[in-house]
């Protein structure tokens, strides 16, 4: 078993990937509400509390796998979801690039959905940590899909 440690350092990464997101996400919450959404988008407030809880679960999920197998390819897969997460909100508020968004956010589903599997491997209570992390994605995959549709 690795030490304790580690988990300030798995945090740090996640903290990172959220930092990317709320500096291109500055004025989310104005460009958010200035958008053609569907009826059942959820109101901006709602976002910070979601990521803080999936960003925790994340972070764990990615320390006990790391603890129990070291760096290989399930913690490979997992840094590569938190690049893909890092570069969304770039992507999709300050750019307004919302169909390349919506391309990006499906490769962020598959390689989110291939860390669950990966890490079911080495260890399941993990891979169940990132299941509604994987959730939330289809969700906002949705969204991203509807919103370009209907600002386009």
């Amino acid at each position: 078993m690795r030490s304790w440690w580690g988990f300030p350092v798995f945090l740090g990464l996640v903290a990172a990937a959220a930092a990317v997101g709320a500096f291109a996400a500055r004025d989310a919450g104005s460009r958010y509400a200035e958008l053609v959404q569907p009826s059942w988008a959820p109101p901006s407030w709602l976002f910070s509390p979601v990521w803080t809880i999936l960003y925790v679960l994340i972070a764990v999920a990615g320390f006990t796998v790391w603890r129990r197998a070291g760096v290989g390819l399930a913690i490979a897969s997992w840094l590569a979801q938190l690049v893909l997460n890092a570069a969304w909100t770039p992507l999709f508020f300050a750019a307004g690039r919302y169909g390349l968004a919506f391309a990006e956010i499906v490769l962020l589903w598959l390689l989110v959905g291939g860390t669950v599997v990966l890490f079911w491997r080495v260890w399941r209570p993990a891979a169940l940590l990132m299941v509604p992390y994987w959730g939330w994605v289809t969700f906002a995959a949705a969204l991203n899909l509807s919103i370009w549709q209907l600002n386009s």
